[in-house]
């Protein structure tokens, strides 16, 4: 006996889209968030503290950008 099973692949409809788009951008507003939440509180610690970290005040967006984005 022989079964067929077929499977239909369908386009994403435009709520998928939408949902998708909402979501992407509802990422990328947190991923903001916790960038600007990071600058605000390296800015926030003295020369010295930073220096003990090895960091210096020209270096806070771009620690806080590898942090919060990765590159």
């Amino acid at each position: 006996m022989a079964h067929a099973t077929e499977i239909l692949i369908a386009r994403a409809g435009i709520i998928d889209r939408i949902v998708a788009r909402v979501a992407t951008w509802k990422e990328r507003y947190d991923q903001r968030v916790d960038y600007n939440a990071t600058v605000r509180e390296l800015s926030a610690l003295s020369d010295n503290e930073l220096w003990d970290l090895g960091l210096s005040r020209g270096s806070i967006r771009h620690v806080a950008k590898m942090a919060t984005y990765g590159k």
